[in-house]
Parts: structure tokens; C-alpha cells; sequence
């Protein structure tokens, strides 16, 4: 059994059953685009490091590597507790570590809590000395998370597409894509969909800085698609947007708070404010497991600042082994991984389960009922 949800293009996260040990592919990430090298993940730890340092990156994407760790674990774990109750126990501090490996994306919660909760249903039904059940029970549950991801995005797509007029252009921000998913996209799910029914349309992306997720993933996965994509700097956005004419722009998202407040990566907010004072529609494509009814509004959401010398300077060379230093290395630097956009500046939500819009207290709620 393993996880089979790629496009023709990437497949980001696989869980691996099949003549070996239980194990997860990752797509190392930091080596796109130069090279195309696969991580193999054993335990929870080397999942929840892979997370932190962005082996694997993208909130749903992430969100099914946790899955997949928990799953790890969850074998270990039974060869060592004899019963219901230390097993639970130790489940549960693997859940915290794994949850713990990057805050600010709600998926990576919301995935392990999930098999956590089917962890405690087997085990409350089952004779816990008979495991094999329950295994297969949490591995099924990891498993129809990555098919609902990938199900769901391509729901997203054909929703986001219908929005655009012919031969559109789209400007989107960081990777949305098949890298930070289960195998399609959120926002380039909505571009995947679009060029399907008109490959007149064109794309321009972000550089992202400062890990230049738009630069080193979008651009790479676009082109392997053979979607038309133009990269630029978060600084010409907007020059973009007013001499050359965007139709929408497509972000994903990490979390949206329950009045429409949406935290994604680093340049978003700005990005948002040029595409509302040019009239542009600025749309966020995220699952529901994204939104997080809990937290009233943005300010509320967990902001990860990362290590400042990603900033400083950018690795390079076959091994990661060549810095090159863009700033002293002294400087102090102010490094948050994501920013929060207003509700305010935001079009509209889409979903697998459709479109919200203001008010989003209310639209977004609706969602789930």
C-alpha cells in the first residue's frame, strides 16, 4: 500500500508499504531546482525535523507528512507498550512534537489531532492486545487524508477557473502547488484548471523571498506542466498589475482565522494591498482544514520567525555547502516566515466545498454546516 495522488509532474510526500519497512519519500525541497533528491523518513523525529527545516513545506502537504509520521510512530510504538493505556500515552507526546514542528500551519494540527481521535476510538472498540486492526485502521485514516487533499484541489481548480475570463493573466505568491500538497494545488490548482480549458491563459510569480519559494518551486513546477509562467520580484507586483493588467491574483494560505484574517507566507499582506488599490481581485485557495473557527482574527494566529540568516545569505553548491552572504553578518534581521492579510483585502475563500465571501464570519462558518 503507499500513497499515489502525484500529478504527472511531483509527488511531494509518498508513503512507502510496499516489500520494505514502512517509510515515507519526501521531495527535498531544498534542492529544487537543481536537483531532484528524495528524503526517506523512518520515525516521527525525522519527520517532525524534516518539517522544521523544510524538507517538506506547504500547509497540506505538511499536514499529510504529519499524518504519515504519526502513522510511523504508531508502529514503533506498539512493539513497545503492552497496553491500551502507555500506548496512548506515548502516542501523544509523538502527536505534541509533531504538531510542535511548525506552528503556524493549522493543517499539521488539525491532521495528527485527527488520528489521534481514530487512535482512541480503536483502541476503546478493539481487544488492545489485537493491533493489527487498529494499524490498519490509523494508516487507512492518513491515507484518505492525502486522497481528500488531492480530491479536494481539484475541486478548488475547477471553482477558481470559472472565475477568469479568457487568456487571463494571474499573479500568484510563494508555491501553491503540487509541492505543497497532496499531488494538484490550491492557487495552481486554480491555474492547472484554467489552462486546461484555455491554454491562452498566463501566469506571473513572486520570487518569494526570502527562501524564494516562487522562484526555486512555482516557476520549476509550472514549466514542468508546460504552463506558461513569467517569475518576477515581489517588488514589481504591483508595476505588474498596473502596466501589464492582472485579472486575479491566487494565494494558498497556512491559516484563516474565523473573520477571513488569513496568514501565508511573507509578502502576502503587501501583495493583497497593490491588487486593492489597482482593483484587482485577490483570492485565497485553501481547504477547510485551513480555517480555524477557533481563533476570532488574525492577530490571534501563531507567527514562526525563522532563522535570521535566511535572510543574510543564500546556500548554494552540489552539497548546500556554499554561503554567500547578500548582508553583513552581523546585521540584525526581522524574519517572520508569514504575514497576515486583513479580511478586508480578500476577494474571496475558495474551497473544495465552494466559495466564501464577505462576510466571512458568516460565510465561512457556513462552510461547515
Amino acid at each position: 500500500m503507499h500513497s499515489t495522488y502525484a500529478t504527472d509532474t511531483v509527488q511531494a510526500v509518498t508513503l512507502m508499504d510496499a516489500h520494505d519497512r514502512l517509510h515515507v519519500l519526501l521531495l527535498d525541497q531544498r534542492q529544487l531546482p537543481g536537483a531532484v533528491v528524495y528524503t526517506r523518513i523512518e520515525t516521527a523525529e525525522q519527520m517532525a525535523e524534516a518539517i522544521t527545516q523544510m524538507i517538506v513545506r506547504g500547509a497540506p502537504a505538511i499536514g499529510i507528512a504529519g499524518a504519515y509520521g504519526f502513522v510511523l510512530a504508531l508502529h514503533e510504538a506498539v512493539q513497545s507498550n503492552p497496553d491500551a493505556t502507555s500506548l496512548l500515552a506515548s502516542m501523544s507526546l509523538i502527536a505534541t512534537r509533531l504538531k510542535a514542528s511548525r506552528p503556524t500551519a493549522v493543517n499539521l494540527a488539525w491532521a495528527v489531532n485527527r488520528l489521534m481521535q481514530v487512535l482512541q476510538e480503536q483502541l476503546a472498540e478493539c481487544n488492545p492486545l489485537v493491533l493489527k486492526a487498529v494499524l490498519e485502521a490509523v494508516q487507512k485514516e492518513a491515507l484518505a487524508i492525502h486522497e481528500e487533499d488531492y480530491q479536494g484541489n481539484q475541486q478548488m481548480g475547477r471553482f477558481g477557473a470559472a472565475l477568469l475570463p479568457k487568456g487571463a493573466k494571474i499573479l500568484t505568491h510563494c508555491n501553491a502547488g503540487a509541492l505543497a500538497t497532496g499531488g494538484y494545488g490550491t492557487a495552481l490548482g486554480v491555474v492547472r484548471a484554467a489552462y486546461e480549458a484555455d491554454p491562452t491563459i498566463r501566469v506571473y510569480a513572486d520570487e518569494t523571498r526570502p527562501r524564494l519559494q516562487g522562484a526555486r518551486l512555482t516557476a520549476w513546477e509550472l514549466m514542468q506542466d508546460g504552463i506558461p509562467v513569467t517569475l518576477i520580484a515581489d517588488s514589481m507586483a504591483a508595476v505588474v498589475m498596473r502596466d501589464i493588467g492582472i485579472d486575479a491574483v491566487f494565494v494558498g494560505a497556512d491559516r484563516i482565522a474565523a473573520n477571513g484574517d488569513t496568514a501565508n507566507k511573507i509578502g502576502t499582506y503587501q501583495l493583497a494591498i497593490s491588487a486593492a488599490a489597482h482593483q484587482v481581485p485577490f483570492y485565497i485557495v485553501a481547504p477547510l482544514s485551513t480555517i480555524d473557527l477557533s481563533l476570532a482574527e488574525g492577530r490571534l494566529i501563531p507567527i514562526e520567525e525563522r532563522d535570521p540568516d535566511e535572510v543574510r545569505c543564500v546556500v548554494s553548491g552540489d552539497d548546500n555547502d556554499m554561503t554567500v552572504w547578500l548582508a553583513p553578518q552581523a546585521v540584525p534581521v526581522f524574519n517572520p516566515s508569514f504575514d497576515v492579510t486583513p479580511a478586508r483585502y480578500i476577494t474571496g475563500v475558495i474551497t473544495e466545498k465552494g466559495i466564501a465571501y464577505p462576510p466571512y464570519a458568516e460565510s465561512l462558518l457556513a462552510l461547515f454546516q
